[in-house]
């Protein structure tokens, strides 16, 4: 098998740039805007023209793409002994992020064409909505100042999915697929025996975890109904046996059944920040040639820490350069715990159940 191609290379206006002092690109899944950075000496002190900020970038690693985005920041440092140029940008979320979203009011408006109201005057044309089924929204209404990523967030988040981009640039709203298999296996036993890891470190923190979450909800009156205010819904985490509650009022929760899905997000999400492995292998790719990306499965086996057992790649970086080898670390959170679970803005309403890989709900006690 030949080996993978690990050079990194900038397309910018039709021409590649590739031989980097440095590099780092990073991607998380719960970041919103995933970031690259080059460094670069220029013995002759040439400036290339087409490296202006604002440019179009695609980040390839050997021929597969790992971000479509633009240039944010130039900076060319000059001393007496060299000419350093460093460049760096965003994927398509970074213009999401620092953007307002067009405004306006739509009524009886499905996901695909308020995430095209959104982002299609931004520039971005490329948009897939991995999801079964999502709901029409009632009513729509974009207030001034509220930024793009913002309104493209509420609009996912309603319908139980989260958006990101693709290496490509198409913007998918989806979420987690538990289903697939693993692509690789990282190892580290004592007697070296097939290891392939530089590094790996556990993270276990009960600061934010709880024991029960209570969503204390309220409905507004109608002229056909009067108003709730005693709406409640308690969840469990039976994997904190500490007493440690917590209770947060959300005046989006106008229903039971709203609330009890605010109070699984909330639970699950703390479970995400609860536990992480951070692992660090060499190379751009997996044993199989693939690039590592967040929403990977990955088999991690550790006899120090006493783990065998499927992981969720939530975010990646890749480091290398001209003096240094190429290295890639991986942020793994437990499978199956990373849950979107429908939660409405603006009157939005649905219901989405998280999946572990096992097909099961995450292991959360309702208790009313």
């Amino acid at each position: 098998m030949p080996t993978p191609d690990n050079t990194v290379s900038l397309l910018i206006g039709g021409k590649v740039h590739s031989q980097w002092s440095s590099y780092e690109i990073d991607s998380d899944l719960l970041i919103p805007a995933d970031a690259w950075r080059v460094e670069l000496g220029l013995p002759q002190g040439q400036f290339p023209p087409q490296v202006t900020e604002g440019a179009a970038v695609q980040v390839r690693i050997g021929n597969d793409p790992v971000m479509t985005g633009y240039i944010d920041d130039i900076e060319d440092s000059i001393d007496k002994n060299s000419h350093t140029l460093n460049i760096s940008g965003r994927d398509g979320a970074g213009v999401l992020v620092d953007c307002s979203s067009p405004v306006f009011t739509a009524k009886q408006s499905t996901l695909a064409e308020i995430v095209a109201n959104v982002v299609k005057p931004l520039g971005i044309s490329k948009i897939r909505i991995d999801a079964a089924k999502t709901t029409t929204r009632d009513k729509v209404n974009v207030e001034p100042g509220d930024t793009a990523w913002d309104t493209l967030v509420h609009a996912a988040e309603a319908n139980g999915l989260w958006p990101w981009f693709e290496p490509d640039g198409t913007l998918v709203i989806g979420g987690p697929d538990y289903s697939k298999p693993p692509v690789a296996s990282l190892v580290m036993r004592r007697d070296g025996k097939g290891n392939n890891l530089i590094s790996l470190q556990r993270s276990r923190n009960m600061a934010e975890r709880y024991s029960d979450i209570t969503v204390l909800g309220q409905a507004h009156g109608t002229s056909i109904e009067g108003g709730k205010n005693a709406l409640k819904s308690t969840v469990r985490d039976p994997g904190v046996t500490l007493y440690r509650p917590r209770i947060v009022v959300d005046h989006d929760a106008e229903n039971t059944d709203t609330a009890r899905a605010r109070a699984r997000k909330l639970l699950s999400d703390a479970r995400l920040k609860g536990f992480t492995l951070v692992a660090k292998v060499k190379g751009h790719r997996t044993s199989a040639g693939l690039l590592w990306q967040p929403g990977q499965r990955i088999h991690v086996v550790s006899e120090p820490h006493g783990i065998d057992a499927v992981f969720f790649l939530m975010a990646r970086k890749f480091q290398g350069g001209r003096s240094q080898g190429t290295t890639t670390t991986l942020t793994l959170k437990e499978d199956g715990v990373w849950v979107l679970d429908a939660h409405p803005h603006q009157r939005a309403k649905n219901r989405a159940k998280g999946r572990t890989k096992k097909g099961e709900e995450l292991e959360i006690v309702d208790v009313g």
